[in-house]
């Protein structure tokens, strides 16, 4: 029963240990941060992929049709 209450004893000095570091801690990691983040994550992501379509929808589509034209004009 003394070895039982010791580990008990033990785990709660652990976790109230645990509880102190994570209450002293300076890092400032929060929701805003993981919010504002996960933001310009997408709005980066919107800015890359609509670059990407204007350069295939302009410069390398019309290209690539024309050139595919002209390997199978067969009238010379």
């Amino acid at each position: 029963m003394r070895k039982f209450a010791t580990r008990i004893m033990n785990k709660i000095t652990g976790k109230t240990l645990m509880a102190k570091a994570i209450l002293r801690s300076q890092c400032g990691e929060n929701f805003v941060d993981t919010a504002i983040k996960i933001l310009m994550a997408v709005v980066i992501g919107g800015l890359v992929l609509a670059g990407l379509y204007a350069l295939f929808g302009e410069t390398v589509l019309p290209t690539l049709k024309e050139r595919i034209q002209e390997m199978f004009n067969y009238a010379g």
